[in-house]
């Protein structure tokens, strides 16, 4: 058991707990579990009762409750919970805007035990006759309907990649001799993924019968000779391929993919006299193989640089590896700072001292502490004299903690009207402002881009964040002129963010790069809520990669006093 299952196991338990009206500290407690859990650096199972009470906010009975999940693959106590309801109740909270406490109520009012039965209700009209729904409620629970139906078969970027690195690492204990690596929409970093693809270069027959074996397994899809297919436990398909050692190069690009660029690159082989699939390069005149077992040997045979896997999405990578103009993409070590983090003054876990303490644990220089504004009352927002108090703390730390700096910012509340949530006078006294959106969702295409755009206007406000509002496979984004607001940003100086959390990840790609292709600076934050959310910085590298970027594309590739200087308000 990784981390992210025990972390799931942990949050069922809370929500759980939350549909049965149990004691709010609880339900607190297996919630900060979870989240220690999923976010942590080292593997919870690895580590012994005593270990795991050594990590803080993990208590006696929460390192008991891990170290049964880790050694059984569960605990009773979620065997006990999961019995006293359907199981498919937890399907239900998956839905966005469906918390524990309104399907507690579904449950016990109208007995929805299903996505179907909620459906029924929501669409005949009974949802909206429970106290404190109304039709409203209701019309937002069919919208989440109809997204789960689109979003379905998909599964986030990190659950893919974990379910994935789980089952590559059982194959090469099996085969240790081969190659067993991701392709497909894994291997190229989209957000989303469908099934996993893997490919094994040089391994054994037997391998195939050890694959279909694999302890998740929920039901064996296809068993073949060269390629098997499996659904795993918590609905991933996994294919797994088998090819020659000779041969692995050409797999490996065949099979990573996108579509298009291996269209354009078969088409390309063909008009060189060459023809291309997942055995080799081959010359059409007499069939002889004139590359195949290295990636960079096909491409480099087509007249090309070798193409990193992030840009294979036919976005004019092809033309620029002809003519020797690829990026030198980003990478994680390129990070010197994270620019958007919460601590215990708002909603956050954690206090300033252990914000960034952890962030130079990850081999940050510079952090900014930006705490939410009070308009977000339902998590603790700061008023403005909260804001000055907080920030005079924040700089009382940073006086203290050597070897990482930090800034005195806030995440302030863009108004449905484009004004800010705290005055002039306030936002100037702070060293930097991610002004964000956090409602009013609902506003057409023309309100909230004017909404936005009145904002980057602010004098004070320094980047934008999470700009278009997505949660991914669970809310679309809000409508806004993305043109208009890069735009925008390019005339005003104002950096947008890549969010980091792994349901944001937020500008996407396109946007980025749309972004990058005007000029504007972009920031790769990880709206860190605990300080074990650093490693999420990651996934924002991803995403900047499929968007081209270079280091200094990025603010916060900067040194420190690069950075300060660089921000909107400390430019002449």
């Amino acid at each position: 058991m990784d981390n992210r299952a025990i972390a799931r196991i942990l949050r069922e338990i809370a929500d759980l707990l939350e549909i049965k009206d149990a004691n709010p500290f609880k339900i607190r407690a297996y919630r900060n579990g979870a989240d220690i859990a999923a976010n942590h650096p080292h593997e919870l199972n690895t580590l012994d009762e005593a270990g795991l009470r050594e990590i803080p906010g993990i208590g006696k009975d929460l390192a008991t409750r891990i170290r049964e999940v880790a050694e059984s693959g569960d605990a009773a106590f979620h065997r006990e919970l999961v019995a006293e309801f359907p199981p498919t109740i937890l399907d239900l909270l998956h839905l966005q805007g469906v918390g524990p406490k309104t399907v507690a109520m579904l449950y016990r009012e109208l007995a929805v035990r299903t996505i179907d039965d909620l459906e029924a209700a929501a669409k005949d009209g009974r949802v909206r006759s429970l106290r404190g729904m109304g039709p409203k409620k209701e019309a937002l629970i069919l919208k989440a309907l109809e997204e789960r139906k689109r979003f379905a078969g998909r599964h986030l970027l990190p659950d893919a990649h974990d379910a994935a690195a789980a089952l590559v690492g059982y194959l090469r204990e099996r085969a240790p001799d081969a190659v067993v690596e991701p392709v497909g929409s894994l291997r190229r970093g989209c957000d989303t993924c469908g099934d996993l693809d893997l490919l094994a270069s040089g391994a054994p027959p037997g391998l195939m019968d050890q694959f279909v074996e694999y302890q998740q397994v929920e039901r064996v899809l296809g068993h073949g000779d060269t390629k098997s297919s499996i659904l795993l436990e918590g609905g991933f398909q996994a294919d797994l391929r088998l090819v020659a050692a000779d041969s692995r190069g050409a797999a490996l690009q065949y099979f990573t993919g996108s579509k298009g660029h291996n269209i354009a690159l078969r088409d390309r082989a063909i008009g060189r006299g060459f023809k291309l699939n997942e055995y080799g390069l081959f010359r059409t005149t007499d069939d002889v193989r004139v590359a195949g077992e290295r990636e960079e040997e096909i491409y480099g045979a087509l007249d090309l640089d070798w193409i990193p896997p992030e840009l294979r999405e036919l976005r004019g990578e092809i033309e620029a590896a002809e003519a020797h103009a690829l990026p030198r993409l980003i990478e994680r070590a390129d990070l010197r700072g994270d620019l958007h983090s919460h601590t215990t003054a708002t909603d956050g876990r954690d206090d300033i001292r252990a914000m960034a303490d952890a962030a130079r644990a990850a081999g940050l220089e510079y952090l900014a502490i930006t705490d939410h504004s009070q308009s977000l009352a339902m998590a603790n927002g700061l008023d403005e004299r909260r804001a000055a108090d907080h920030a005079s703390r924040i700089r009382a730390v940073d006086a203290e903690r050597p070897g990482i700096r930090l800034l005195a910012g806030i995440e302030c509340d863009i108004k449905p009207d484009g004004t800010l949530d705290l005055s002039n006078g306030c936002l100037a006294e702070l060293d930097l402002v991610v002004a964000s959106v956090h409602s009013a969702f609902n506003q057409d295409r023309r309100q909230m881009t004017d909404r936005l755009l009145r904002a980057i206007e602010h004098s004070h406000v320094d980047i934008l964040g999470h700009p278009t509002g997505r949660l991914i496979l669970r809310r679309e984004p809000y409508p806004v002129d993305v043109d208009a607001v890069v735009d925008a940003a390019a005339r005003h100086g104002v950096a947008l963010e890549i969010n980091c959390q792994v349901d944001r990840l937020d500008l996407n790609d396109a946007h980025a790069k749309l972004a990058r292709d005007r000029g504007v600076r972009l920031v790769i934050s990880t709206d860190a809520h605990s300080r074990h959310a650093f490693g999420r910085l990651r996934w924002g590298i991803l995403v900047a990669r499929r968007a081209w970027l270079r280091p200094a594309d990025v603010l916060n590739t900067l040194p420190f006093d690069e950075l300060r200087a660089s921000l909107r308000r400390n430019r002449p």
